[in-house]
């Protein structure tokens, strides 16, 4: 359920605003404490710098899946946080295994940067053990995209009607493949807006994504994941006690009326689209996914594009099935997955999401 940013646009709202003095609450709301790891500090250890921007990486719902053990003094060992899952829209945890991917080529990429190979080995132990393991080895040569990692961010706004170039198409068709024929858009943009439109009105589902959300600053700096609503307007409603959990779970209320079609008017604000897809689903195919996502994310990020993945249609519970499937008829070839679904085009910049400080990811250092 992304981009709430514009959600409940509530009756009475701008009267509350005004009379709680707008301008000074305006230009305090941003969560600096929440945005920190945004600008990286140095550490001593190569390691920790590098793991300081996998942080970064992109994810599901903003749930920060990794865990880091640091071990001897070139290793590290990444495992899945099994506190954090999405048991609703991730029942299989696909989409976490595309984050963690994401995290260890990030990781790989700000390692290059500081001079640093990383041997990597996915899944050493099998399923059930570590994600990845790395060791750092100097004398590494350091990948131009990595300097994007910093400008990267999901744009989950409506695009323009630009669409690229064939030599841009031709770029990034090394990365993914590409959507541009005008009625295959068409299409999708109708699917993306019928699964979003299923993923509120399934109780369970809209319930996962109301207990994730973090509205206004004090929120988000308490617990910087998730969901998070950065709209002065929501959070006042919030501490002035008219927006509760009750009121974001009515499908049927005004506001929530409204954001659907804001979100609707996004998605159809959408010139072209991009695909990731697997042969096989094992979850070394997903995390190799997460891989090239980040890659795909950040050669986007350098040539002033945006990206926004736009998940509902391929999550795996009972009500998305038929989503499901047309999803798979129209973006793989029989019997592949469909591993990441995004949107792709030209909008205004982008916003930094929260993230955890990169100490309470380490298990060695781990501190809640």
């Amino acid at each position: 359920m992304p981009n709430r940013r514009r959600f409940l646009k509530i009756l009475g709202g701008g009267t509350i605003l005004a009379a709680t003095g707008a301008v000074a609450f305006l230009a305090t709301r941003t969560p600096h404490d929440a945005l920190a790891p945004w600008t990286p500090k140095p550490y001593d250890d190569p390691r920790k710098t590098a793991l300081s921007y996998a942080i970064l990486a992109p994810n599901p719902h903003n749930l920060q899946p990794w865990l880091v053990e640091l071990v001897g003094q070139d290793k590290v060992r990444i495992h899945r946080d099994a506190d954090r899952e999405l048991p609703e829209t991730d029942p299989y945890h696909r989409q976490l295994y595309i984050g963690l991917g994401a995290f260890v080529e990030t990781m790989v990429l700000a390692a290059g940067a500081q001079g640093f190979d990383t041997e990597v080995r996915i899944l050493p132990d099998g399923n059930d053990g570590p994600i990845a393991e790395a060791v750092f080895v100097p004398d590494g040569a350091p990948d131009p995209i990595s300097d994007q990692i910093l400008k990267r961010h999901s744009n989950k706004e409506p695009y323009t009607e630009q669409r690229l170039s064939a030599d841009q198409v031709s770029t990034l068709g090394d990365y993914a493949t590409l959507i541009t024929d005008e009625d295959l858009v068409a299409r999708i943009q109708e699917l993306t807006k019928r699964a979003f439109e299923i993923e509120m009105r399934t109780p369970q589902t809209l319930k996962e994504s109301v207990d994730l959300m973090r509205i206004g600053k004090a929120e988000i700096n308490a617990n910087p994941d998730g969901i998070e609503l950065r709209d002065p307007m929501l959070e006042t409603l919030r501490l002035s006690g008219l927006l509760d959990n009750e009121t974001l779970m009515n499908i049927d209320h005004p506001g929530t009326q409204s954001h659907m079609r804001g979100y609707f008017a996004m998605l159809d604000a959408t010139p072209q689209y991009a695909v990731l897809a697997t042969a096989t689903n094992t979850r070394s195919d997903q995390l190799d996914a997460g891989r090239q996502l980040m890659r795909f994310y950040l050669k986007t990020t350098e040539m002033g594009l945006g990206v926004h993945p736009v998940s509902q249609a391929l999550q795996e519970y009972p009500e998305m099935a038929d989503e499901y499937a047309l999803a798979h008829e129209l973006l793989a070839s029989p019997g592949h997955t469909v591993q990441m679904l995004l949107r792709l085009g030209y909008g205004p910049e982008p916003i930094a999401t929260a993230r955890w400080p990169l100490e309470t990811r380490i298990l060695n250092e781990a501190r809640g």
